[in-house]
């Protein structure tokens, strides 16, 4: 798995872009006959425009409120094109939701993998997840918030995603503890706070905005935070970055 690299925020996000756009095509070809389309190029801009679209809508007024005719007009595709990309809503809601996943996941154990040491593992998973979810906020917005209203599959693939990423950060602290950088004899309860603490920054982000505060101050504090409440004073170090 690639290393996005997470010293500027405005690279990661372009690189996490260009990552969107090669799992569209990556989709393509594992499922050659999903799309009516065959022009590669022409799938991966319309879907792009596609899920832009579906993601303005809905975070506006709700996935389930929103028409083909709407997402029609918002993409400006015809009903009859969008068909080609998908067969319905629900199989609409299932591509965007694994799109998302798949990015969350392929970055962060990427980035995750490349980090020898507990703490910078740590380090590099907090901030990883943290401008994902500023560089893809109305994905993880939507997600969260459409949470309650999908169906049973999809809800039981949402939460397997969520305790997936927590199990990334659980680990990293089981293998703190086990090396008695870490002090705590819960990690999966730690796991469960950091990622409140993410959740917290692309679900409020107005809040912070009106205390000029931005994504790479919040990983800053959120970084010594966590690390105040782990960390052996012993092998106490500044948080870096």
């Amino acid at each position: 798995m690639k290393q996005i690299p997470i010293d500027d925020y405005n690279q990661f996000k372009k690189e996490v872009s260009a990552l969107k756009k090669s799992c569209y095509l990556e989709f393509f070809a594992e499922n050659p006959g999903v799309f009516q389309i065959k022009k590669e190029k022409t799938i991966s801009k319309n879907l792009e425009r596609i899920f832009a679209a579906a993601l303005k809508i809905s975070n506006k007024k709700g996935f389930h409120a929103m028409t083909m005719r709407d997402l029609s007009k918002a993409a400006n595709l015809s009903t009859g094109a969008l068909y080609n990309y998908f067969s319905g809503k629900d199989d609409l809601l299932a591509m965007m939701q694994r799109h998302r996943r798949t990015i969350t996941s392929r970055v962060l154990k990427g980035n995750i993998a490349v980090e020898k040491e507990p703490l910078n593992k740590l380090r590099a998973a907090i901030r990883t997840h943290l401008y994902l979810s500023e560089a893809m906020q109305p994905w993880f917005f939507f997600s969260y918030m459409e949470a309650k209203n999908i169906g049973a599959k999809e809800r039981r693939a949402a939460v397997q995603g969520e305790l997936n990423t927590e199990k990334l950060f659980a680990e990293i602290v089981d293998m703190g503890r086990d090396q008695g950088i870490f002090l705590t004899d819960n990690a999966l309860m730690t796991a469960s706070l950091i990622k409140a603490m993410v959740q917290d920054w692309y679900l409020k982000r107005a809040k912070y905005a009106r205390r000029n505060i931005d994504v790479n101050s919040y990983a800053r504090f959120m970084t010594a935070f966590i690390e105040s409440s782990l960390l052996n004073p012993k092998f106490s170090t500044p948080s870096e970055r």
